[in-house]
């Protein structure tokens, strides 16, 4: 008889026994394991020619963890801003491209099914008379007029008021909306808070649906909101400032105060993302979308640049729905330490 030390345990087996054999006998598939005698590894090729002998130690090796992944990951329920509902989480501009082609492409390439554009004469056309809307499909995209360029509560509701009539000449459902803005001046491009407040009043009295443009103040954000905005939407950093997220804590507090008793309220980062990182911190704080331009037009390679953001918004997303790990001070092992091979004896 043949007594063997199999990864820790023995077995009394009949003589002359090769390692093919003892994992035949085992019902060991011999192509997905190692085999090492007395801590020497014997290659496949010699399975069948390696003769054990009495008192032999044999660790029989597999990898373990890993497994196939799901093609497509668990569904989310849609962006509900409003009356509208959406699957998609990144809103991108259509402002700063070097051609309407580059814009239209990349439009694409994120994902979006909202662009925002702003209602002045000059975003109309551009220098050979080409219109913009003729590079944006209305039927697939919903368009969200943007009051951008405003600096007091009356220009931005004569803007929201243009818009809404020329998106119902185009027969598009983004005339019953509009991301305001009403900016303090012109070298923060910071929102005033003021003006912003008395246009979301005087737009939600009109039917509007309000997408707000704020600071990252969570008061003037509840303010916001209890005047009725469809969705707030705090600046990560200034506009175009690439910056990304510079305060996630009082992102952290809005969201606390505008989902209390309310978890489907929208809250979008509008402004400030520089890269796809950036999209990814936002969506991982919990805030329901991102609202971004320059990140995507000014990049070196904007078509690159908007599959960057689209795949970082979904993987913000995802991140924030799974639940990250707990922050540690100590190592913890992501490999079982159970079924180690024999240690060294020393």
């Amino acid at each position: 008889m043949l007594t063997l030390t199999v990864n820790g345990e023995q077995h009394t087996l009949p003589a002359t026994l090769t390692v093919a054999e003892l994992l035949e006998r085992l019902g060991v598939n011999r192509r997905r394991v190692a085999v090492e005698v007395n801590r020497e590894v014997v290659p496949a090729a010699e399975h069948e020619r390696h003769v054990l002998t009495d008192r032999d130690e044999i660790e029989i090796v597999t990898p373990v963890g890993g497994g196939s992944g799901a093609e497509q990951p668990p569904a989310d329920k849609p962006l509900v801003i409003g009356k509208f509902s959406f699957t998609s989480r990144l809103i991108t501009g259509t402002g700063k491209y070097a051609s309407y082609e580059l814009m239209r492409d990349c439009l694409d390439a994120s994902g979006c099914e909202v662009t925002t554009v702003a209602i002045r004469r000059e975003r109309l056309h551009d220098e050979q008379g080409r219109n913009i809307l003729d590079y944006l499909d209305l039927k697939r995209y919903t368009i969200l007029p943007n009051t951008a360029g405003c600096f007091s509560a009356e220009d931005a509701i004569r803007h929201a008021r243009l818009a809404r009539e020329l998106l119902t000449n185009l027969g598009n459902p983004g005339a019953s909306w509009v991301k305001l803005e009403c900016l303090g001046d012109k070298k923060t491009l910071l929102p005033d808070p003021v003006d912003t407040l008395k246009a979301t009043e005087q737009l939600v009295k009109e039917g509007f649906q309000v997408l707000v443009y704020t600071s990252d103040d969570p008061i003037m954000a509840r303010r916001l909101k209890e005047a009725g905005a469809a969705s707030v939407m705090p600046a990560g950093s200034p506009i175009g400032s690439g910056q990304g997220v510079l305060n996630p804590n009082s992102i952290r507090i809005i969201l606390e105060y505008l989902k209390d008793g309310d978890p489907d309220y929208p809250v979008i980062v509008d402004a400030g993302v520089g890269t796809a990182s950036d999209v990814t911190v936002a969506m991982e704080l919990g805030c329901d979308g991102v609202l971004l331009n320059t990140g995507i037009a000014h990049a070196k390679d904007p078509l690159r640049m908007a599959w960057a953001m689209h795949y970082g918004c979904e993987a913000g997303r995802l991140a924030y729905l799974s639940g990250r790990i707990p922050r540690k001070l100590y190592a913890q092992a992501s490999s079982p330490m159970e079924g180690r091979i024999a240690p060294a004896k020393s």
